[in-house]
């Protein structure tokens, strides 16, 4: 029954109903708005995953987040005398 569940002509319906419920003027703003938005959201997540790199000597690099493996007891560094 639902061989290709996309074909083209199922795009072009889609387009014209969204350009008739948003307005074609409206459309180059919400496309500039949503393109600023998914590079922010980047790099946002480009910094998270330098930080997390960078952070191995930081204070509170030992604690544990979820999902990771707790660091072996000989991991922790030189013992308090």
């Amino acid at each position: 029954m639902l061989r290709n569940g996309l074909e083209p002509w199922h795009l072009l319906i889609v387009a014209i109903v969204v350009i008739l419920l948003f307005g074609s003027k409206k459309l180059p703003d919400t496309a500039r708005a949503l393109g600023k938005s998914l590079r922010i959201l980047k790099s946002e997540t480009k910094a998270m995953k330098d930080e997390s790199g960078d952070d191995k000597n930081a204070p509170g690099a030992g604690v544990v987040r979820a999902g990771e493996a707790p660091a072996a007891a000989n991991d922790r560094g030189p013992a308090a005398h």
